[in-house]
């Protein structure tokens, strides 16, 4: 099973790399396969790599069904 999950990126760093978080953990990650990355962007990210953009309502709800899916809550 793939597990993918929206991340915003906090920081730029040179090499088509970026700083993501996501309920205050951060890490480094690749943003090569995505166009025009920028500061506050919300992407998917699978394995290390961001995958693709999304908005930041579709992120939002996205991470409220992780956490309800954590706490194992209904959606």
């Amino acid at each position: 099973m793939c597990l993918a999950m929206p991340v915003r990126i906090s920081q730029l760093l040179p090499d088509e790399m970026a700083v993501v978080d996501v309920d205050g953990v951060s890490r480094e990650v690749s943003v090569a396969l995505i166009d025009s990355p920028q500061e506050g962007d919300y992407v998917i990210l699978h394995v290390g790599y961001a995958i693709g953009k999304l908005d930041a309502e579709e992120a939002a709800r996205t991470l409220a069904l992780m956490d309800q899916l954590a706490a194992g809550e209904q959606a």
